[in-house]
């Protein structure tokens, strides 16, 4: 079960976590084209930031082959129990993503209804040879917000953002300590084009899913559902 008791470095709890999240999701920036979506700025603490960036997991070798994650799933990593128990910067942030408080934060901000669901964790490393097709998320995803850990001259690295399948909009820029979070629908269309990776491209992918999600073992708290205090809100 999560707890508000996990320290980074002996200076952040999980409790400082969830409050620089608060904080950063009231000032997120709206974008209404081509859907809905939001860029947030200073999501996390900067030691929590400096401990995610220092945390001792692998990059993917993707062997020439991409387009897709689920093509690599068994090298794929999770905040699973394994991490959370064996790193304290995991448990301080699945944690706050757990949280009732910020469950309703993200329910509020968004219009989406989250109660009930299950928060899942990626910790994703990619280098060169990666790419994604554009996809929509649409299914048991109900939120999510894709947070970078970027390196200076990283910049060119975020998520492309397309206004359909075959319309490449615009790209999300990929800066330290940003997000971007959207509601899957039938519209929100996203990847990743084919480019150079300087170093390995860091980020997490956090989806609040439902309990329909099959691969359980990649969750966060997979018995412990979130709870909403109340009904979401129309973002």
């Amino acid at each position: 079960m999560p707890t508000a008791t996990a320290k980074v470095d002996g200076l952040t709890t999980a409790a400082g976590v969830k409050a620089s999240l608060l904080t950063s999701l009231a000032a997120a920036t709206r974008h209404e084209a081509p859907y809905r979506h939001w860029t947030l700025t200073n999501v996390l603490p900067d030691a929590v930031v400096d401990a995610l960036m220092a945390l001792p997991f692998a990059a993917q070798d993707v062997g020439g082959v991409s387009g897709a994650r689920e093509m690599h799933n068994d090298t794929r990593t999770y905040f699973d129990q394994a991490n959370i128990d064996r790193h304290p910067v995991c448990e301080a942030v699945a944690s706050a993503f757990h949280d009732t408080e910020t469950v309703q934060a993200f329910a509020d901000a968004t219009g989406s209804d989250l109660d009930g669901c299950l928060v899942r964790l990626e910790y994703a490393m990619d280098a060169s040879g990666f790419w994604l097709w554009p996809h929509t998320d649409l299914g048991v995803k109900r939120l999510t917000f894709l947070y970078y850990l970027a390196k200076d001259g990283q910049e060119d690295l975020g998520t492309d953002i397309y206004a359909a399948e075959d319309k490449w909009v615009k790209r999300a820029a990929f800066r330290r300590n940003e997000a971007l979070m959207f509601v899957p629908s039938d519209n929100t269309w996203h990847g990743f084009e084919q480019r150079p990776i300087r170093g390995v491209r860091r980020s997490i992918v956090m989806n609040y899913v439902t309990d329909a999600w099959r691969d359980r073992w990649q969750l966060a708290y997979a018995d412990a559902p979130v709870r909403a205090t109340k009904s979401a809100r129309r973002a």
